[in-house]
């Protein structure tokens, strides 16, 4: 066989060989030991809740190591693209602190357009570069055509991905399938001619030469020492359309950008073998890999499942309704990646996220579970460490959007919504009320006559007159000019006219002896101003509202008693 010859009838139009393509794309500049990592997702649909993963690992570990972290489209597959899903990435994973240093941005006129010296990086672009190395590969009789319908190969490809074959009749199918295309690796340069000449499309196949029998053995950064079976699947380089195939693209793509860690997914093992021998048969130097574990959750029945696209949390457009803010997302996915974040979070309370150093060996190599509970726990962690005008600023961003009735009250009066949110803020114990943006209603709306409502009601082991007796002796002496002190004094005293321990102390020692104690008067006090039994601090309550609005709070409970 004349490989020469046939590579030059496969592809013609082809002028340019490795080398010249190489010299376009030089080696990076960097300092010693930096990392070049990428993202490149297919643009399918929106940003999975584990496509933060890979992002975020990639991000820390090029940018915590002076290294380059890049953005590639890879829409090679234009049956399976989304009209401006690439554009929404790009927007949404900038939202959560993914910042690239060069490859697919967004332009003034929210287009895509290139950063960077190694573009194109969007695959659709780059078909001519991977027709160089495939025809490279023909040249150097490693890849092969096969002259067949598109269907057939759908239909082989399906049958030799089946990880259990049990009805004998479909594996003697799928022998005799893998024999027929043993046999298309023998053919004639007159039978590709004469192919070429009626006009037949061709895919192309590399050459396996592997013996699935022998075992390769392959270090991965997260999931330690493998053994894999050697590849003797003749897989597909490039589809009959001319357009490669993600293996192919891939293995050509993070050579020529100089990739020097690959992270993915752990659903991409399987396929590692045909990668190492693509790697050898380009002349490439492998980039190391890392398989990250799967995000999982807990389903009803208390199983394990993988976190699909359409779980609650999946998809990353939820957190904005929902109302999370995306750097208590990144805390809490950091907490996922590294079992060692939350000491260290601990022992630097002040320092953002972005400041931990992260470390491979602290990745898990089993399933990440995802549980909201502990995000909830993270972002209220997050969320009362900020100043009450960050905490206003954001959560009336989001109201503005999401609860229009709520931002009507919060903008009305800036000031007084900082007010309410600089109760209990700062110090070594902030209030933690608020997980996400959408608590903030529940929060601030007894601050807000017309959100106000009584929501809790009295245990009804209290008596009535108990409860409307403390009400009105606290109007007789209630004073906005009061120090916090000297307003819990009043109470007190309340508390020892009926019966009520005011000395928590002595009602701890004798609790016989009281009718209750002096937390269940200010309980009295707290519903009839807040509507709820839990609330913030009610002497700060108290002077935000007003006297006005005080008095007449608890004179509508008087009289509703």
């Amino acid at each position: 066989m004349d490989y020469n010859y046939l590579a030059e009838l496969l592809f013609p139009q082809i002028t340019e060989l490795p080398h010249d393509v190489e010299a376009k794309y030089p080696p990076r500049q960097l300092p010693e030991g930096a990392k070049v990592t990428r993202f490149a997702p297919s643009p399918t649909g929106f940003v999975h809740f584990g496509g933060l993963f890979p992002s975020t690992v990639g991000e820390r570990l090029a940018h915590q190591s002076g290294g380059v972290f890049y953005l590639r489209i890879e829409d090679t597959d234009a049956k399976r693209e989304v009209e401006g899903a690439a554009e929404g990435l790009i927007k949404t994973l900038a939202k959560y602190g993914i910042n690239f240093d060069e490859g697919a941005i967004l332009d003034e006129d929210g287009k895509i357009s290139d950063c960077g010296n190694y573009g194109p990086y969007k695959q659709s672009l780059r078909g001519p570069i991977y027709q160089v190395y495939a025809k490279q590969l023909v040249r150097e009789g490693k890849a092969y055509p096969c002259f067949t319908t598109e269907e057939e190969l759908d239909e082989l490809h399906a049958v030799n991905k089946k990880e259990e074959i049990k009805n004998t009749d479909w594996l003697a199918e799928a022998e005799a399938k893998r024999a027929e295309m043993l046999a298309r690796r023998n053919f004639t340069i007159e039978e590709v001619e004469e192919h070429l000449k009626a006009g037949h499309p061709f895919v192309l196949r590399i050459l396996a030469n592997g013996d699935p029998e022998k075992k390769i053995k392959f270090t991965d950064l997260v999931k330690g020492t493998l053994e894999i079976p050697e590849n003797d699947e003749d897989f597909v380089l490039l589809k009959s359309d001319g357009i490669p195939t993600y293996h192919f693209a891939h293995a050509v793509d993070d050579h020529l950008m100089g990739t020097t860690h690959v992270i993915r997914g752990e659903e991409w093992l399987p396929s590692l073998a045909k990668h190492i021998q693509l790697f050898q048969f380009l002349g490439f130097k492998l980039p190391k890999y890392m398989h990250i574990a799967q995000i999982m959750r807990i389903d009803e029945n208390g199983n394990k499942k993988k976190l699909s696209k359409r779980d609650m949390g999946a998809n990353m457009d939820d957190y904005t309704s929902m109302g999370y803010c995306p750097e208590a997302v990144c805390e809490y996915v950091m907490t996922l990646l590294n079992s060692n974040y939350e000491e260290w979070h601990m022992q630097n309370p002040d320092l953002p996220y972005t400041r931990f150093p992260f470390n491979i060996k602290k990745m898990s190599t089993s399933g990440c579970l995802f549980d909201f509970a502990k995000l909830n726990d993270v972002s209220k962690n997050v969320i009362s460490r900020m100043t009450k005008e960050k905490v206003y600023e954001l959560s009336s961003q989001w109201a503005k959007d999401f609860d229009p009735e709520l931002y009507e009250q919060m903008s009305a009066n800036p000031e007084y919504t900082k007010s309410i949110f600089a109760i209990g803020r700062g110090g070594k114990k902030p209030r933690k009320d608020i997980a996400l943006w959408g608590d903030v209603r529940g929060y601030i709306s007894l601050f807000y006559d017309k959100l106000f409502a009584v929501t809790d009601a009295y245990d009804e082991k209290f008596s009535k007159a108990d409860i409307k007796l403390t009400l009105e002796e606290f109007l007789k002496t209630f004073d906005m000019a009061d120090d916090s002190n000297a307003w819990f004094d009043k109470i007190k005293d309340i508390a020892d006219m009926l019966g009520y321990a005011s000395d928590m102390k002595a009602y701890k020692q004798n609790p016989e002896a009281y009718k209750g104690n002096v937390s269940d008067i200010s309980m009295f006090i707290r519903i009839a101003v807040t509507g709820k039994l839990n609330s913030p601090d009610m002497y700060s309550v108290m002077q935000i509202l007003g006297y006005e609005t005080v008095a007449k709070r608890i004179n509508d409970m008087i009289k509703s008693l």
